[in-house]
């Protein structure tokens, strides 16, 4: 996936119809805020005075939230019971937008987690759940057929609460009606959910399936067999620090490693991966698109504070981030991209060129001086075979790989992209940088791309020269022995 793919995810899912039907487990999360700042006399605890609370939705609700969070359609279908928290859980969906079909049953309490935090650390949860009643996992797959003839994908989270008691059931439902299924298991066998698009277990789920965890090197194999028993055609498995790995039953893998963020709570990474996975198969993404942006959906989540949700700008932002290179040496496709990502945000982008065969002062200089031009700085490097052309023959002194590295490890520069032309006007016309400079060798009318630039109302600059500084004088000098 391209970084302008990545960038149009607002706008992409903001602007589409994907709806994705996600049935499951409902977990009411009830937050209790407060101070502590003593022990009690009774036991060894600390004594929290609660100032705040709040509700969220929890388990299979959370990735619904995720959903729309994203700027996907969501229907959601679960239980909960006939009290207050399952009005509460409704009301919650409502808010957000969430089209939810909730089975209510009388006398049975919705399951809901409560967790006390002080300081932005939990110090106790306390789970009040008892077993949902038997049949109601049929009402609410007579509640998903109703909506599989809607929906562009279906996502089960299977928190083994009792909403999904036969997996195969809904699975050969979406099916039918030809719907990709992401399916994010607890412990029951995966062959249960044999025929789903893509099994989303995490580490701990991964190593009751098999018994035991490989090692990484064992890892590919292992997965493969355990998905050749299964039925299993695809995998993902969540790794929380290391990321996570996907495996295809004919035998491609793929590791992504973890986003590199300040991880604050795991909590409901999981279910923000299902959500983005269950996003992409609604969009016909290929599996390896989907797995990126989900690790990146996952990082973000991990950086806030118990079960939350993730935003298609957070999202967007985080993977320009990611995708978009800050700086080094890019390919003409990158460069063309991250500039238009870079005027996207308002920033000047100022462009020089050459050869930079012996990089020495006055290279250096100038160069500092036109990076304070703007915000981003070009530097585009002549090819070997254009720099002989252009040079003549014993140059250049050094390959490309070279003059690119020592470019690319400069401060003043972001970017550096090789060409092979003579001149820089194709690669002035596809990037249409703000400002165009050279060195103080030149004067404005010699400048190669200065007419076309200032065809769009670009500006043209020739920079200081620092005297006694050529490539072509130092190359002499090592000839000739001569200081």
């Amino acid at each position: 996936m391209t970084v302008l793919e990545f960038v149009g995810m607002t706008e992409l899912l903001s602007g589409s119809s994907v709806h994705v039907l996600v049935v499951g487990d409902v977990i009411l999360d009830r937050y209790l805020y407060g101070q502590t700042n003593r022990v009690s006399q009774e036991a060894p605890v600390p004594v929290v005075r609660v100032e705040a609370h709040e509700d969220r939705l929890g388990g299979a609700a959370n990735v619904a939230l995720n959903v729309v969070s994203l700027g996907a359609h969501c229907t959601f279908v679960g239980a909960v019971g006939n009290d207050a928290e399952g009005h509460r859980v409704a009301s919650l969906m409502e808010a957000a937008g969430i089209n939810a079909d909730l089975v209510f049953i009388d006398g049975w309490s919705t399951t809901q987690k409560q967790r006390i935090v002080s300081r932005h650390q939990q110090l106790l949860r306390t789970d009040f759940e008892v077993p949902m009643p038997v049949g109601s996992d049929r009402l609410i797959e007579e509640r998903v057929e109703a909506h599989l003839g809607q929906v562009d994908a279906m996502v089960l989270e299977d928190y083994d609460k009792g909403a999904i008691m036969e997996p195969l059931r809904l699975i050969d439902g979406a099916q039918q009606h030809g719907l990709p299924v992401v399916a994010d298991p607890k412990f029951k066998p995966f062959a249960q959910y044999r025929g789903v698009s893509v099994l989303k277990p995490n580490r701990r789920e991964f190593r009751k399936a098999l018994g035991f965890w490989p090692s990484d090197l064992e890892l590919p194999e292992r997965a493969r067999a355990l998905m050749q028993r299964t039925g299993i055609e695809s995998m993902i498995i969540t790794r929380g620090g290391d990321g996570l790995t996907l495996f295809e039953k004919q035998g491609s893998h793929l590791h992504v490693p973890a986003a590199e963020v300040d991880v604050y709570d795991e909590t409901g990474a999981g279910d923000t991966v299902a959500a983005m996975l269950g996003i992409g198969c609604a969009l016909g993404w290929d599996l390896t698109q989907s797995a990126r942006v989900a690790n990146v959906a996952g990082g973000i989540v991990c950086a806030k504070v118990g079960t939350a949700a993730v935003t298609a700008p957070e999202l967007n932002n985080a993977l320009a981030s990611v995708e978009r290179p800050n700086s080094g040496s890019l390919t003409r496709q990158q460069l063309i991209e991250a500039c238009e990502y870079s005027r996207s945000r308002g920033e000047r982008i100022v462009f020089t060129n050459g050869c930079f065969d012996i990089l020495h002062a006055g290279h250096v200089g100038y160069l500092a001086e036109a990076r304070e031009l703007g915000d981003r700085l070009i530097v585009a490097v002549n090819d070997d075979d254009s720099t002989r052309r252009l040079k003549g023959e014993g140059r250049p002194v050094n390959r490309l790989e070279r003059r690119v590295l020592v470019l690319a490890n400069l401060q003043s520069v972001d970017w550096v992209v090789p060409f092979s032309e003579d001149t820089p006007e194709e690669l002035l016309a596809d990037i249409r940088p703000d400002i165009i400079v050279k060195g103080g060798d030149y004067h404005e009318d010699e400048v190669v791309g200065a007419d076309f630039v200032r065809s769009y109302g670009g500006e043209v600059r020739v920079l200081s020269l620092i005297g006694d500084q050529s490539t072509t004088s130092i190359v002499e000098q090592i000839k000739t022995g001569s200081p």
